[in-house]
Formats: structure tokens, C-alpha cells, sequence
């Protein structure tokens, strides 16, 4: 079920198959193998980072992410979407769907990702398997409607959901597996993770760190 699925470290990952696509590329190598389809989450640099979309962009890769981050795009074809939406590209199919906190606050009634920042988690489908990537969120009640057979869910707290909130986001989310993110780089250890991992009741794969 996860192979081809490396964690790249934070929330970054690169799927392989028929596409190569990365999720939220960040602090990739030089070597980095090039992309056919890019996809960010939210414009916050630990997410929506050029020098590392410039590393593996090539004239036929696409970028998609939500209008925040497009607007800033530049020497790569770039596709807006918003929650809800669906694209095609390159026989990979990506649904958007909300990522936003409930009550992560940067300061007092101003949470560090608010709805109206229009910040995206996706579902990919990529070589018959459904791959959800949570994108910076909280265990939010648009989590009931998704279905896949991976999911990819931030544990570390702060920014995104506890350990203890993803698990809740497990009893939402149908999935056959989960894999824990977002820690061990900013904010979270592999201590959130192994908790999640003890909470959880999908069955839960820690996935080893690769370099690109």
C-alpha cells in the first residue's frame, strides 16, 4: 500500500509511479528527480518553497496549489484550484479539500490558518490508489468526506493537530493506512508520532526519512 510513498521530511513527500509528483516540496538535494506535477498546500515557506520547486520543475511539469501560492509562481505552468475542486494532469487526478485550524492561535482569535486563507489539502489518485495529504489542519469536521486507501496527517501540534486530534481525525476519516508528518523539523519529535501511532485505529506506518 505505501510503496512508492517517501516522506522527504515535514510534510513533503514524493509519490512515484506513471507521475512523479511531490507534495510540498522542501529542502530537497540537488539530485532531486524531476517532477511531473507539483502540489502545495499553502503559501507558508516551509511549504510553498521556489528554490525547491525550481529544483525538480521541468517544461512539462505542472504546478497546483491554491491562489495564494499561484499568483506567486513563476517559470512553471500553475493551475489554481480551491477546495472542491478537481484537476487531471498527466493521467494524475487531484481533489482539493479544505485544511484550516479550529483553535491553533498566532494570537488570541487569529489562528495561524484561517478558512478564508483558502489553504488546501488533496486527494491524489495516482495509479489506482487514493492518497490524501492533510496539508497544515486540524481535525476538521470536511474530514467525514474523505475516503482513500493512504493517509498522510500532521501530528506535532502548534500549527496542526495533536497526536491526539489526528487520531480523532481517524475515526472521520476513512483510510487504510495512515502515516504520521509534519514533525521532526520546526515543531513535533518522533515522539508525536509514536503516540499517534499507540492512539490511532487505522493501522499507522511511520515512514523512514529519505533525502529526495
Amino acid at each position: 500500500m505505501l510503496e512508492n510513498i517517501h516522506w522527504l521530511g515535514h510534510d513533503s513527500f514524493r509519490l512515484d509511479g506513471t507521475s512523479t509528483v511531490y507534495i510540498d516540496p522542501w529542502k530537497l538535494p540537488a539530485e532531486a528527480a524531476p517532477a511531473g506535477l507539483i502540489l502545495i498546500t499553502h503559501d507558508h515557506f516551509d511549504h510553498f518553497s521556489p528554490p525547491d520547486i525550481a529544483r525538480v520543475a521541468t517544461p512539462q511539469t505542472t504546478l497546483i496549489g491554491p491562489a495564494s501560492v499561484t499568483a506567486q509562481v513563476e517559470g512553471v505552468a500553475a493551475l489554481t484550484l480551491s477546495a472542491g475542486e478537481t484537476a487531471s494532469v498527466g493521467g494524475v487526478t487531484v481533489t482539493a479539500v479544505p485544511a484550516y485550524n479550529l483553535d491553533k492561535f498566532r494570537r488570541p482569535g487569529e489562528v495561524f490558518h484561517p478558512p478564508a486563507a483558502g489553504g488546501l489539502g488533496y486527494i491524489v489518485e495516482l495509479d489506482g490508489r487514493r492518497i490524501y495529504h492533510a496539508g497544515d489542519s486540524d481535525a476538521i469536521p470536511e474530514m467525514g468526506d474523505v475516503r482513500c486507501d493512504v493517509a498522510l496527517l500532521p501530528v506535532s501540534g502548534t500549527y496542526v493537530m495533536t497526536a491526539e486530534e489526528a487520531a480523532e481525525a481517524c475515526r472521520m476519516i476513512s483510510a487504510a493506512v495512515v502515516v504520521p508528518m509534519h514533525f521532526g523539523d520546526i515543531v513535533g519529535t518522533a515522539a508525536d508520532a509514536a503516540r499517534f501511532e499507540g492512539l490511532c485505529e487505522i493501522p499507522v506506518t511511520v515512514l523512514p526519512l529519505e533525502q529526495g
